[in-house]
């Protein structure tokens, strides 16, 4: 009995290594727009206030950054993907617990729908990020820079969002960050770097 015990542990945490292991920049990315993609159903619907949204943005932009130090030196190795995996995880039960508690948003104000247009940014701009890692044009080493944009970007979002409300001049300085990280996105998949 002991022994079929140790065995299950072992494979268990050999397929969890090679889970980790297995997973790539490019999925990683794409978890992220999977977790925007929630994150602005959630203010669609209501299920999510502003500040609900801006206080995940937080927990994005820290993803953001965990990914952007891990890809700096090229890769990824199998303990990063898994901290990554692992942080990933608890953004996710977070955005359940958000949009599932007693609070709620209301989707047609001004600030709920000056963040749902940031988040969709997000989105786009991530799935730009993910699609050049799928095709080639983005090496890890950009990608790593670009995250790091995205967690500049989800930052001040989370910071403007803060106290539940978004103004016309918050909106106006997280747009001009949005391009500015649109422009560079362009720019490094357009570059001569291609990955290997």
């Amino acid at each position: 009995m002991k022994l079929s015990k140790l065995s299950l542990a072992v494979v268990a945490s050999t397929l969890f290594a090679l889970n980790a292991h297995a997973q790539t920049a490019a999925d990683s990315v794409q978890r992220d727009v999977n977790q925007q993609t929630r994150i602005e159903q959630g203010l669609k619907s209501g299920a999510l206030s502003t500040r609900e949204a801006a206080k995940l943005e937080r927990e994005q932009a820290r993803v953001s950054r965990m990914q952007a130090n891990a890809l700096k030196d090229g890769t990824m190795s199998s303990q990063e993907a898994a901290r990554i995996n692992r942080e990933q995880n608890q953004v996710s039960r977070d955005i359940a617990k958000e949009k599932h508690d007693a609070q709620t948003g209301n989707p047609n104000s001004v600030s709920s729908r000056r963040m749902q247009a940031d988040v969709q940014r997000n989105i786009n701009q991530e799935k730009r990020i993910a699609q050049g890692l799928e095709s080639g044009q983005l090496t890890n080493r950009e990608a790593a820079r670009l995250e790091r944009g995205q967690a500049r970007t989800s930052g001040a979002q989370a910071l403007a969002g803060a106290d539940g409300r978004i103004g016309a001049r918050e909106q106006a300085r997280i747009a001009n960050r949005e391009n500015r990280q649109s422009a560079q996105i362009y720019r490094s998949k357009h570059n001569r770097t291609q990955s290997n």
